[in-house]
C-alpha cells in the first residue's frame, strides 16, 4: 500500500522502517532535510513540502500519517496537508493529541471531505521490534480502508476499532494514565526494597523473578528489571520526572465525569514534587508541628 508519513523523528521514523521492510510504499517528509535524506537511503520516497508529498501520493485514496507533536504543530500541519488532497482522502493523527482537539480537527476536515483518523498509537522506541499497539478512533470505512497498515505495524491482535472521531486518542489517554500509576507503583516497591538494606536484596533479580509467574508481571517490569541490572544504583539519573500531557488530561477528565482517578492523580502530582527544588508544603508542615508540638525543626 502507498502512504505518505509526515514526520520522522522517533516514532515515526520507526514506523517508516517498518512499513518499508513490510513492502509498503512510503513518501516520506519531514521538516529536517537530512532525515529525509536518511529515509531515501533505505528505499522511502523523499519529499520536501507537504504539497509535493501529496503530489508524489498518485493514488485514488491518499493516505497520510502524521506523527508530529502533539498540539499546534498537529493543527498547523493537518490545516495545510488538507489543501492538498480531495475528497475522500485520508489523514491519520498518530500522535499524543488531546481528544478534544481531535474531535474539533475531524469536523473541520469533514467539512472539506477528508476522513481524519485518531490513532493512539503505544510502543515507544521499541515499536519497530515488538509491533505497534494501536487504538483508533474516526469514520469505520476509512479505518478498514488503512487495515493493512495497521496489520504491518502491529503485533497480533494489537489493533483495533475504538469509535467515533477521538475516541483513539481518548483511549490512549487513559492507558498513558494507567501507565503513570504503575510506574509509580513500581518506583515506590522497588524503592521499599532498597531500604532494607540488611537483607541486601538485588532489585535486578526480583524484577526478573516477579516477571517470572507473578501476577504483577509486565513490559514495564521487564524495562525495570533491565534498568536496575545495568545500573543497580541508577548512577548518574537525577530524580526528576517529566510529563507528556496525558496523565493531566486524564485527571481532568476524572474530574469532569466525577469518576474518581485517586491512583492516577497522586502518580501525576508525584511527578510534580520530583521537579521541585525543595518543598514549600513541607516546610510548612515543619513550622506548623513545631508551632503546636514544640518539634524540632531540621535547618538549611
Amino acid at each position: 500500500m502507498k502512504i505518505g508519513m509526515v514526520g520522522l523523528g522517533k516514532m515515526g521514523g520507526n514506523m517508516t522502517k517498518k512499513l518499508l521492510d513490510n513492502n509498503h510504499e512510503v513518501v516520506v517528509y519531514d521538516v529536517n532535510k537530512e532525515k529525509i535524506e536518511e529515509y531515501e537511503n533505505l528505499g522511502a520516497v523523499g519529499s520536501f513540502s507537504l504539497e509535493e508529498l501529496a503530489k508524489k501520493l498518485n493514488t485514488a485514496q491518499k493516505v497520510v500519517w502524521v506523527m508530529v507533536p502533539a498540539g499546534e504543530i498537529v493543527n498547523q500541519t493537518i490545516d495545510k496537508l488538507s489543501e492538498y488532497l480531495n475528497q475522500g482522502d485520508i489523514i491519520i493523527d498518530g500522535g499524543n493529541s488531546n481528544y478534544k482537539d481531535t474531535m474539533n480537527l475531524a469536523k473541520k476536515v469533514k467539512d472539506k471531505g477528508i476522513n481524519l483518523l485518531d490513532v493512539g498509537t503505544s510502543g515507544g522506541v521499541w515499536g519497530l521490534k515488538e509491533g505497534y499497539c494501536m487504538m483508533v478512533g474516526g469514520p469505520q470505512k476509512a479505518y478498514e480502508y488503512i487495515e493493512p497498515i495497521l496489520k504491518d505495524l502491529a503485533p497480533e491482535n494489537g489493533y483495533n476499532y475504538m469509535g467515533p472521531s477521538g475516541s483513539g486518542h481518548f483511549v490512549k489517554m487513559v492507558h498513558n494514565g494507567i501507565e503513570y500509576a504503575m510506574m509509580e507503583a513500581y518506583a515506590e516497591g522497588f524503592e521499599l526494597l532498597k531500604s532494607k538494606q540488611e537483607f541486601d536484596i538485588d532489585l535486578g533479580e526480583v524484577a526478573e523473578l516477579w516477571n517470572h509467574g507473578g501476577v504483577i508481571r509486565s513490559w514495564l517490569l521487564e524495562l525495570t528489571a533491565d534498568s536496575l541490572k545495568n545500573n543497580p544504583d541508577l548512577e548518574g539519573i537525577k530524580d526528576y520526572v517529566e510529563d507528556s500531557g496525558e496523565g493531566r488530561w486524564t485527571v481532568l477528565e476524572s474530574i469532569e465525569q466525577e469518576i474518581p482517578a485517586s491512583v492516577i492523580a497522586i502518580s501525576l502530582f508525584k511527578r510534580f514534587r520530583s521537579r521541585q527544588p525543595s518543598s514549600f508544603s513541607a516546610k510548612l508542615l515543619a513550622a506548623i508541628r513545631n508551632a503546636f508540638g514544640g518539634h524540632d525543626i531540621k535547618e538549611e
